[in-house]
């Protein structure tokens, strides 16, 4: 199953439950802020390296859910992890080049990216040792930590998901 695959997945479990964004929407509302359709635009005129460490960053969310939800240690679980691997190394890895929040310079979110290219090994050191409870922890830390808590943090007021979404 490819992306575009998993995306239809996606998409159809969002139109089969539309309650599940609907408090999260009413919220911003309240709150004064009215979403709109995505300005892909605003993604179409980033730097390459951005555009592909939000690739990256949504291929491995997607299939990251995909995983969580899906039975485990199965083919489709294999060729699934790997991909997601792939694509969270690609989103660590781009993220080393991007250098917003103090230009020039690293910030503390790179100290997260280190972490995850340490991490990604280890996760499958420890299925390589039939250490299942070891890797799920270790990739489930990876998926809450680096894509739900630190993809939570790109869209604050001013970074560039905020503004594709509520800009």
């Amino acid at each position: 199953m490819g992306v575009l695959g998993l995306g239809v997945i996606t998409m159809a479990i969002l139109a089969a439950n539309p309650g599940v964004l609907a408090a999260p929407l009413r919220y911003l509302e309240r709150a004064g802020y009215h979403p709109h359709l995505p300005h892909l635009g605003l993604l179409a005129a980033a730097p390459p390296v951005i555009q592909m460490h939000v690739a990256g960053a949504m291929v491995a969310f997607v299939i990251g859910c995909v995983l969580l939800a899906g039975v485990k240690g199965t083919g489709l679980h294999k060729r699934l992890g790997w991909t997601w691997v792939i694509a969270m190394t690609l989103t660590a890895l781009s993220s080393l080049f991007i250098k917003v929040i103090h230009p020039g310079h690293f910030s503390f979110i790179h100290l997260l990216s280190g972490w995850t290219l340490i991490a990604l090994p280890m996760g499958i050191f420890a299925i390589k040792r039939r250490d299942v409870r070891q890797h799920r922890r270790t990739m489930t830390g990876l998926f809450v930590g680096d894509l739900v808590i630190a993809g939570l943090f790109t869209f604050l007021p001013g970074r560039l998901m905020w503004q594709v979404f509520f800009g």
